[in-house]
């Protein structure tokens, strides 16, 4: 199961486990059984701590749990971790094995201090990065308090139960056998979920901080350049986010940063997040800016409110809050997000293995979409708004070349149908003959790009016909002290590399401002 690779490192990692434990295994006939037996005996025979025995009882098979007998953990994995889950196993495995997790003693207080009895369920799949956040999130809840339960279950893998539920979006989170979250959470946003109070309290305490020297609001590729360049001058930095790592964190594949050959978006905004945490910066979590006021009067300090209730000053400000999906905006789309319309094929194409789909959208991501779709779906209808797609040449000729895509252009999406339940198809508008069309499909992935995360600034910083926020060369507003950098403002070309150097850039001005002011 393992290459002689990923054995050396795991075994490196295992050299951490302070406690010994034991993988019980669940199994039946099946071929993934004997996989996931295989796999256990080979991460067993890589610790003496570690032991595997295969006569557990539980009725998902194939699945194990990790048990510690000195104590009560609940903790189990259905199916294979293998792929992005690959993190979340050998986290388990140190977790159980009295490795303290990556949390604050202040966090950690809190998830032991939980009264009640909680049984979590995460439906994941294999190839969804945004996964990963929520099943290590629970197993830590898991292990630090015996009031909660948690099973990770493979959705491909465990397709009854997904069918059985009408699961068509990953990750999807049950507690006690109801709906309790779809998509990225980390601990914090589970932890504010089940503790009412939690925000309240957190916004009470970062409302007390003193003003600070640069505030950046947003934790993307532009927010961490632009906090990494702040605290490095010595002055009093934080960052207020709504999730560390924006945007990347929803990208799969990226292959042009410069000096690193490939990498995948949630590793690169944990790097950038321990980059970022490297230095002297006071870094705030699940605050999403809802107001900016800005100086009365040269000297003076900016202030942003957030819908949590806080509220922090600064002397000067960087705005980099970067962009979201752009959204079809029609009649059924709401209504079954998350039901058959998806935003992340990556994430939740393995939901729609052997099942009809369209893609909207002919630009790069909508046909690097439909490309990866093909591989897993019955059929993919791409349909593109303009007369022609405005994908690169060399992923129209590999688009072209599969037998289960269908491309219709000039086509206007007006409707997604459905049974009240989940998606049964759409209806477009043909452009050039005025005509509408149903197309029968269980999915709809929305692929037309992104939309400037800047509505809350309007009527405060200048914007463009498009909602980006207009800068000068330096990077700096209309409002003299407050910046902005990254997706979120008119610089053209929404790349990485691009936001990083306007991060950079900003905080520079920023300085120098604070000097000349």
């Amino acid at each position: 199961m393992l290459d002689a690779t990923m054995k050396s490192q795991l075994q490196v990692y295992l050299e951490k486990v302070q406690q010994p434990f034991e993988l019980v295994a669940s199994l039946d006939d099946s071929d993934k059984s004997q996989e996931l037996w295989a796999l256990l005996e080979e991460i067993a025979a890589l610790s003496d701590k570690i032991t595997a025995r295969n006569d557990g009882q539980d009725a998902r098979t194939p699945s194990f749990a990790i048990s510690r007998e000195t104590a009560d953990i609940s903790l189990r994995f259905a199916g294979i971790p293998l792929g992005h889950e690959f993190t979340s196993l050998v986290l388990a495995l140190l977790q159980v094995g009295g490795h303290p997790p990556r949390v604050s003693d202040e966090v950690i207080d809190q998830i032991k201090g939980i009264d009640g009895d909680f049984v979590f369920e995460t439906y994941f799949s294999l190839s969804c990065q945004n996964c990963p956040d929520v099943v290590q999130a629970l197993n830590v809840l898991a292990v630090l308090n015996p009031n909660i339960k948690h099973v990770a279950i493979d959705g491909a893998l465990f397709q009854d139960e997904v069918d059985e539920r009408q699961i068509m979006s990953v990750p999807s989170i049950y507690l006690n056998g109801e709906p309790f979250g779809q998509g990225r959470m980390g601990v914090e946003e589970i932890l504010a979920k089940l503790d009412t109070g939690t925000q309240a309290r957190e916004a009470a305490r970062i409302s007390e901080r003193e003003p600070f020297d640069v505030l950046v609001v947003g934790g993307g590729p532009a927010g961490a350049a632009g906090a990494i360049y702040a605290a490095r001058k010595g002055i009093r930095t934080g960052v207020a986010a709504q999730r560390f790592g924006g945007q990347v964190l929803d990208t799969m594949g990226i292959e042009n940063l410069i000096a690193i050959a490939e990498t995948e978006g949630p590793k690169l905004a944990r790097a950038l997040e321990e980059n970022v945490r490297n230095y002297d910066v006071d870094i705030m979590n699940l605050q999403t800016a809802s107001a900016l006021l800005p100086a009365a009067n040269e000297g003076g300090l900016h202030e942003v409110k957030f819908d949590s209730g806080a509220s922090l000053k600064a002397k000067t400000v960087i705005l980099a809050t970067g962009a979201r999906w752009r959204e079809l905006n029609v009649p059924g789309e709401d209504e079954y997000r998350n039901r058959g319309v998806a935003y992340c094929p990556h994430c939740d194409g393995p939901l729609f293995k052997g099942k009809r789909v369209a893609v909207i959208g002919g630009g790069n991501s909508g046909i690097e979409a439909a490309i990866d779709l093909a591989g897993l779906v019955s059929h993919v209808t791409v349909l593109e708004f303009a007369e022609q797609l405005r994908a690169d040449a060399v992923l129209q000729k590999k688009l072209y070349s599969l037998n289960n895509v269908t491309v219709i252009s000039n086509a206007q999406t007006t409707q997604v149908l459905g049974d009240g339940q989940k998606v049964t198809g759409l209806t477009y508008t043909d452009r050039a003959s005025g005509e509408s069309y149903d197309i029968e499909l269980e999915g709809v992935f929305v692929q037309i790009g992104l939309l400037p995360n800047s509505d809350w600034l309007k009527g405060t910083v200048e914007l463009s016909k498009h909602g980006e926020i207009v800068t000068d060369q330096r990077g700096e507003t209309n409002i003299a002290g407050v910046f902005a950098a990254g997706d979120v403002t008119t610089v053209p070309y929404k790349q990485i590399v691009i936001a990083m150097g306007e991060g950079a850039r900003a905080s520079l001005s920023a300085f120098d401002h604070l000097i000349r002011h």
